[in-house]
Order: structure tokens, then sequence, then C-alpha cells
């Protein structure tokens, strides 16, 4: 009877033990999530309540959303061993190309969009074949890219902004979904649809937990999972409710949306994604396992093309015009928040709502500053400082693994 009792404390204490080295060996996913909480509770103190007001909340998403966006194609750039420099230029480029088709030629802006798109998955087509095939350093490749894309835009507008666009394009990143119930206050069609993705998402994380328990896999402790997971769930729904207050989601915020979903999945339950993340830890070893390296780098440069024009279109349309300027150093805040988010400057690590996350972390942080009174030179100087601290953490971190 001693015995069975004296052991059975053994199991608690266990658990508790297992749970604190889930967290030592996570606190990198753990970190950043923490991190994101903290920045915002800080400004939201800071501001006077500020930060958080519906009509702040909703341009804070739509300030950062080409950031979002392209965070999300450069992660799989860094992932996989490689680096992005011109997609700011690029991103420019096709603000420009956008309005020339469409001020300029009168080109309707939905064939306009479909050829920019293109265009960008040419442009990125193009820098992807001489990092993949012919061996070019990225750094060299993209930093040649975005000397070029820059001149090539001032080219086009000749050295001019060119606009406005048509009221249906600048919809793309200035206008909100519609409420079908025609609520008096709150926009519910806004409400309901971030309620529903809350939980969808809280479902999704129970039963991949379920599956983890089931084929005796490691599981996130339960105090860890439950706590983070409604702290997402609370986070998302809270969103929902303050831009319901304002005039409900903005169609840019569904885009990104889709965005973070497809790339998620793409990158956790597909063979392509597994494969992304192999070349990025040991190419060699993924070429001897029969993994085409060569024309995966080639696809993930051909995407990242895609999406700097897919928020090149996005920032031009909230602009309402195409400026010489445009881009200028965008490429700077995206590498940023991808390595803020989680991912290592050696590849083969990091996750896209990590890089979601890191954006916004970028975008608080400049959003905050400013409705402070802190002027762009100290910014700048911060957010090196946060970006440095990143890698460090990142280093550290390998060495003690």
């Amino acid at each position: 009877m001693t015995d069975s009792a004296s052991q059975t404390p053994a199991p608690a204490q266990e658990q508790t033990a297992s749970g604190w080295q889930f967290l030592k060996h996570h606190l990198r996913e753990y970190g950043i999530l923490i991190a994101l909480v903290v920045i915002m509770a800080f400004f939201q103190v800071a501001t006077g309540g500020i930060l958080l007001k519906p009509v702040n909340l909703t341009n804070l998403v739509l300030q950062n959303s080409y950031i979002v966006i392209m965070a999300v194609g450069m992660l799989l750039v860094i992932v996989c061993g490689h680096i992005d420099l011109s997609v700011g230029s690029v991103l420019g480029f096709i603000g420009a190309l956008a309005a020339v088709m469409i001020v300029n030629w009168d080109l309707h802006w939905l064939i306009a969009a479909v050829l920019c798109l293109a265009a960008g998955a040419a442009i990125g087509a193009a820098q992807g074949f001489w990092v993949a095939y012919l061996r070019i350093p990225s750094f060299i490749v993209t930093l040649a890219g975005m000397l070029v894309f820059k001149g090539l835009t001032l080219w086009l507008l000749a050295g001019q902004s060119v606009g406005p666009f048509p009221p249906e394009f600048r919809l793309i990143a200035s206008g909100f979904v519609p409420d079908i119930f025609n609520g008096d206050s709150l926009n519910l069609l806004s409400l309901i649809v971030g309620i529903f993705v809350a939980s969808l998402l809280l479902w999704l994380s129970v039963r991949t937990r379920a599956r983890q328990s089931a084929a005796g896999a490691e599981t996130e402790p339960f105090a860890l999972f439950a706590g983070r997971n409604a702290l997402i769930f609370g986070a998302l729904v809270y969103m929902s409710w303050l831009m319901a207050d304002f005039r409900g989601l903005p169609n840019v915020f569904i885009v990104m949306a889709l965005l973070i979903a497809v790339y998620s999945l793409l990158t956790s339950r597909t063979t392509f994604g597994r494969r992304i993340y192999a070349i990025g830890g040991n190419e060699k070893a993924a070429s001897l396992s029969g993994i085409n390296s060569q024309r995966l780098t080639f696809l993930t440069f051909a995407n990242m093309g895609m999406l700097a024009a897919l928020a090149g279109l996005v920032f031009a349309a909230r602009l309402n015009t195409a400026t010489p300027k445009a881009g200028v150093a965008f490429e700077l805040d995206v590498i940023a928040a991808v390595f803020i988010g989680g991912a290592s400057m050696s590849g083969g690590v990091g996750t896209v709502v990590g890089a979601v996350i890191g954006a916004f972390i970028m975008g608080v942080m400049n959003n905050g500053m400013s409705i402070l009174g802190i002027g762009i030179d100290w910014q700048q100087v911060i957010k090196g400082l946060v970006l440095l601290a990143a890698v460090i953490f990142d280093v550290l971190n390998k060495q003690k693994g």
C-alpha cells in the first residue's frame, strides 16, 4: 500500500516536467505568439486604448496587407534556403504596369490584374531559373532584380505618378464585405464569419491532437494546448467584433485569410511542402532521396513573384495611384517579418502562421510608434534591434539544440 501511495505523485511530476520540456523545445513557436500579445498590450496601454479601436484595427490590417501577402511567399523562399531582395521593386513595377494598362490604355481592370499576376510569376521564374539551374546565389540575382525593376518602374511611369484607378479596382484594397443581414450597429456577417473561422480553427486543432494521440505521437501538454487555443479563439472573435463594429471585414482581409489557409495546408499537409523543408534542411540529402531540388526552387521563386505582383495590385489600389517610389524598402519589412516569425537563416525551419504573426508584430510596432509620435529615425532603430534580437535568439536556440 505504501509503495503504491508513494508512487502516485510521480505521473503528475513527470507531466509537469514534460510540460516545461515541451515548452523549452518549442520556445520559438510560443515565443512569437507571446511577443505579439505583449507588444499589443503594451501599445494598447501606452496609446490610451487607441491601438485596438475599430477604426485603427481596420487600418492596421489594410496597412499591412501587402506585407503579409509577400511574407507568405518569402517564407517558402527562406525555408528553401534562399532570399529574395527584389520583392519591393517587383511590387512597385507591377503597380506601375497595372496603372499604365488600366489608366493609359483603358484596359479592363480584371484583365490587367490577370496579366500583372502572370508578369509577376514570369519575373519570379526568370530569377528562379538563374538561382535553381545556374546556381547563382539568390542574394546576387535578386539584388540585381531589385535594381533592374526600380529602373523599369521609373521608365514605365516616366518619373510621374499615374492614376486614379476605377472604383471597382480600388475595392480590392478599400472595399468591405457587405452585410447581407443588415445589422443596425454591427456588421453581423463579418461577426458570424469571424466566429465561424475561430470555431473551425479550434475544431481542426482538437482533431489534430486527437489523431496524434491515437497514433502515439508526441502531443502538446493539455494546459499549453488549452491556453494557446483559448487565446487564439478569443483574439479572433474579439477582433471580428471590433471590425464588425466599424465597417466589417475588409475585402483584402478575406484575400489574406485564404492565402494563409492555402499555404498553411500546402506547407504542412502536402508532399510539395515537405520537400521544400527537406531542401532547406539538407539539399544534398534531399537530392539523393530523389527530390528535384532545382524544380522546387524554381517554383518557389515563381510563386514569390506572383505574390509580389498581388501585393503590388493591393498597394496600388490602396494608394489609388502608381508612384515611382512605391515598394521602396518593403523587402526589408517582409524579410524581417519572416525571421521575427521564427524562420531560420539556414533554411528548413518556419511556418506560414509564424510569418504572418511576424508581419503583424512589425505592423503593430509601426502603428503604435506612429501614434506615440516616435520619429521615423527611432522607428527604424527599434525595428532593427528587434530583428537582430530575433536572429540572435535563432542562433542561440540552435546551439542549445
